[in-house]
């Protein structure tokens, strides 16, 4: 195997090699692919309006392009880091950035909606080739000394791609249609896989005892993509009673299978030894309905602003951006003070913030201003909630088990971001069926409503733990 990779896996020239600043190259390329990775997760948001005209189709379809793309990019991301530990760290790497390139190509020239969904998919495994090998080809590559500050950077790196995802989307939708969305990737992957070829190091310390757990990842892929599909197509029901009550089945089957097989798998992709831990498994259940909130927010925003006030792709963008880059100002924030305030009062008061945000953009949805304002709450409380709540999450976990504990920190990531997407869906799509006359502003009342209900559970769950750090 190894004799093989060496051939297969290109060297860096001797000068980067050598280079004093060699690290942060590898640093720097692997922001590349962070960036590009969560900027395509948010991007989509603010053309979803647009695609939904383009292809005449129902919001219930149109979702498929963001829920395709997250779904498969949660269900590879944790045994992809497991091949790339017995495969090839850069190999992988590469071969995800040429994926990702050809996936948005794909996109691009998508005749129809079936075939732009097919493309996302092809982007995801891209995208989970990229992030399942960043953290593992720094933490090779950077001193221990500055590995924080490394892995510091690639955190800002997202997200940075998380925030100009909708202004950037906005801005592209103002000068060319939906297609120029993914054209833009083409170009940066190309040159992102000629640096990775050559500033990133080829792989040592490859393992091959411990494989990915193969049934586990063809049972978990079709229980997620069923629960979601179920959720998605629920606010139709009326017309499509069949393929509700299939996917609602299919839901139980493969999770059920799933749960069983997980308990007795020897490399379990869960790890249901910590889900038995309550501090553990409450801050799992904070997470993920924050992430839901999240992400929800960001996907019905841009409906309300578009049907009900009319307005361009390219203000929507900006409006969105509010939050993610509060968000990404307050989370570097929240280690500073959770040492001060502790990490169960300020992951409650986060989410106690993001409540008001989330009140405040219901009652001030026709205002610029005070839209603006509750996006910017919104994203501050999550800012402050997440990184308190991802300590407290790994502290409830013995120090052996931390990569486990991690791998299902990113499961339940994207699982609340899918889920958040599906359920604001179903919510809107159920309201304009009962109040045609007034569906796009009474869907966005009673969606935000029920994120905000979202967010007030995970405080609860958040406040009822007992934080404690396990040795």
């Amino acid at each position: 195997m190894k004799s093989w990779l060496l051939r297969t896996e290109a060297p860096r020239p001797s000068k980067i090699r050598d280079s004093p600043h060699a690290a942060w190259f590898v640093v720097a390329t692997v922001c590349i692919g962070a960036f590009m990775g969560q900027l395509d997760a948010s991007i989509v948001t603010v053309a979803l309006p647009t695609l939904q005209r383009a292809f005449g189709t129902t919001l219930a379809g149109v979702e498929w392009v963001a829920l395709a793309y997250l779904i498969v990019l949660v269900a590879f991301v944790a045994p992809i880091g497991r091949l790339a530990d017995m495969a090839g760290r850069k190999m992988l790497y590469l071969l995800g950035f040429a994926l990702f390139v050809i996936g948005s190509a794909l996109c691009a020239l998508a005749p129809a909606l079936l075939a732009l969904d097919g493309a996302r998919v092809c982007q995801a495994v891209g995208a989970a080739m990229l992030q399942a090998n960043s953290v593992a080809l720094i933490a090779h590559a950077v001193p221990r000394a500055q590995l924080g500050r490394a892995l510091g950077v690639q955190a800002a790196a997202q997200a940075i791609g998380l925030a100009l995802g909708p202004s950037v989307g906005g801005a592209l939708l103002q000068v060319g249609d939906w297609r120029t969305i993914f054209w833009i990737n083409v170009p940066i992957g190309i040159v992102a896989l000629a640096l990775g070829w050559l500033l990133l190091p080829r792989s040592r310390d490859l393992q091959t005892a411990e494989p990915f757990d193969r049934v586990g990842t063809a049972l978990f892929l079709p229980a997620i993509a069923c629960t979601l599909g179920a959720l998605s197509f629920a606010g139709e029901i009326a017309g499509n009673p069949t393929i509700v009550v299939l996917l609602s089945l299919g839901a139980f089957a493969f999770g059920g299978a799933f749960a069983i097989w997980e308990r007795r798998a020897r490399y379990p992709i869960v790890d249901f030894v910590l889900l038995a831990d309550p501090a553990f498994s409450l801050g799992l259940v904070a997470a993920l309905l924050s992430y839901a909130t999240m992400f929800g927010t960001l996907f019905i925003v841009p409906f309300f602003l578009a049907r009900a006030l009319d307005v361009g792709p390219g203000g929507a963008g900006l409006q969105l951006t509010a939050l993610p880059v509060a968000l990404g100002l307050t989370a570097p924030l929240a280690g500073y003070l959770a040492d001060r305030l502790g990490l169960r009062r300020l992951t409650t008061a986060g989410m106690a913030v993001a409540v008001a945000g989330l009140l405040l953009l219901v009652a001030g949805r026709d205002e610029l201003a005070l839209r603006v304002i509750a996006l910017a709450l919104v994203g501050a409380g999550l800012g402050g909630f997440t990184p308190a709540n991802n300590a407290a999450i790994m502290g409830a976990a013995p120090l052996q088990r931390s990569g486990s504990a991690g791998g299902v920190i990113n499961l339940t990531r994207g699982l609340g971001t899918s889920l958040g997407v599906a359920l604001c869906g179903t919510i809107y799509t159920l309201v304009q069926l009962r109040a045609p006359s007034a569906s796009s502003e009474s869907g966005f009342v009673v969606t935000v409503l029920v994120l905000a209900g979202l967010a007030v559970l995970a405080a609860l769950a958040a406040s009822a733990r007992r934080i404690r750090r396990t040795a």
